[in-house]
């Protein structure tokens, strides 16, 4: 168990790395070297082999990940929520602040999640082609390093979460990342790969923003998003080589963690992070806390954001009487009392489609809730043990199992909502797409001609404006 109340609380540093893949990073197994120095962190900790964000995207994904509740607790399930998060889902930074910590979070403003922070700074963590290479990571530490030394200056333990935005569109990683792991001609015309990303209307304004003029080569895209990552690994090394040198790293709970995953050129939704398959599900965990956490250890159990926030408060010791979570520390199964947590869950996305569906270890059901802007079909099947990639649609092959699938998640929704006394969230959104008075999409058509991003700034705005 963690310490007792009267023990030195830990100071806890906390990076959510916004769209890191785990499939993606060296460390999960990825053949590129994108990951070096958190793959050497992780040498020093444990992690999660089967960690999972399930309710996408950035705003859902955080709630969940800082309350230890699902979407019915939480009842933020949308990018664009609208109001407060449920007063009774405690987040993280309260619950550190009881127990006599003092907060800050770096680039994480107007998240419903980042209730209770004492301190919020921001940082330039976007870009885009006509403002060159984006130094996202080092931006970021710049603002970091006096931060930590502030903390450091005062009497009480600290919680600072870094919210990294490299892996995240717009992918503009400064030299020599950007051709690290590419050697070709992006603006190949033989190369036709990019026709149908540059050709979909609703994004391709956006892309053209951050794409290098006549980009042709997928590629080069991908290769960008891998470069961002491994130039974001060399500066979140700065941190560590920071809690080194002030002689506290060993003293530190420090955790790394993602919101979501990304899609790169997968499942035609190009180079973001809407839709429910594993690319976007899949994300990282690791955790080291000397003499808590086994150094060096891989678990392979199923864990899920809802699942951070209590091994927090059991490694660090935090009191939190009263506080209701769905999670369950994932301590139980580091020291190897219980095999996995649930090994399948409810899944939600209202990003640029409103969709939910029912993950087991075999098999991914996904179900459309309104017809979606990439003119999917509207019940999706996947065999993930035979078919990892997602690509072969069994629904209309197995409609029993399609059924028993679909029966297991509607029971799972009414007992959450029995639980809380609450609507299942992804009901009950209404303008979950920006679009006032639009109402769900009754057309895929509509739905295309409808959405639409043009520019970085809209996209920040999207996620970190102050949502009233």
């Amino acid at each position: 168990m963690g310490c007792c109340c009267d023990c030195k609380k830990p100071n806890i540093v906390f990076f959510g790395i916004d769209s890191l893949r785990a499939d993606h990073m060296s460390c999960y197994g990825y053949p590129r070297l994108t990951t070096p120095h958190m793959d050497h962190f992780a040498q020093g900790g444990t992690l999660f082999e089967r960690n999972y964000s399930p309710h996408i995207p950035t705003t859902s994904g955080y709630a969940s990940m800082f309350t230890g509740r699902d979407v019915f607790g939480t009842q933020v399930v949308a990018l664009r929520h609208k109001g407060a998060m449920r007063p009774e889902a405690r987040t993280l930074a309260e619950i550190c602040k009881d127990n006599g910590y003092t907060t800050t979070n770096l680039g994480f403003r107007g998240n419903p999640a980042a209730r209770g922070f004492d301190t919020i700074i921001d940082f330039p963590g976007w870009g885009s082609w006509n403002e060159g290479r984006s130094p996202k990571a080092q931006n970021l530490n710049d603002v970091a390093i006096p931060e930590l030394e502030r903390l450091l200056a005062q009497d009480q333990p600290f919680l600072l979460f870094l919210r990294h935005m490299d892996p995240h569109a717009p992918y503009l990683p400064p030299a020599p990342y950007e051709r690290a792991f590419y050697h070709g001609n992006e603006c190949d015309p033989n190369n036709r790969s990019m026709d149908p990303v540059m050709s979909f209307k609703p994004f391709c304004d956006f892309f053209a923003s951050w794409m290098p003029p006549g980009i042709s080569d997928k590629d080069y895209v991908i290769a960008q998003y891998d470069g961002a990552v491994a130039y974001m690994d060399a500066c979140i090394q700065t941190i560590f080589n920071a809690l080194e040198s002030y002689g506290i790293l060993d003293e530190t709970l420090v955790i790394i963690n993602s919101d979501h995953g990304e899609t790169l050129y997968d499942h035609d939704c190009y180079f973001d992070h809407h839709g429910i398959y594993d690319n976007t599900l899949h994300v990282p965990l690791i955790i080291r806390y000397p003499g808590l956490v086994p150094a060096g250890k891989r678990v392979s159990g199923y864990a899920q954001h809802k699942d951070l926030l209590p091994t927090i408060i059991e490694l660090a010791g935090l009191e939190a009487p009263g506080v209701a979570m769905e999670g369950k520390s994932l301590m139980p199964m580091v020291r190897g009392e219980v095999a996995s947590h649930e090994s399948e869950f409810y899944i939600t996305e209202c990003t640029w489609m409103r969709k939910h569906g029912w993950r087991t270890p075999e098999w991914k059901l996904i179900r459309a809730l309104e017809p979606d802007f990439h003119f999917k079909p509207p019940v999706e099947l996947y065999n993930l043990v035979e078919d990892p990639g997602e690509n072969d649609n069994l629904a209309e092959k197995d409609p029993e199992l399609v059924a028993l699938l679909t029966a297991r998640m509607d029971a799972f929704i009414a007992k959450r909502e029995a639980e809380t006394g609450l609507p299942n969230p992804i009901h009950t959104q209404g303008d979950w797409h920006g679009q006032e008075g639009v109402g769900p999409f009754k057309t895929s058509q509509q739905a295309y001609d409808t959405l639409h991003i043009g520019d970085p700034k809209q996209a920040a705005k999207l996620q970190s404006e102050e949502r009233k």
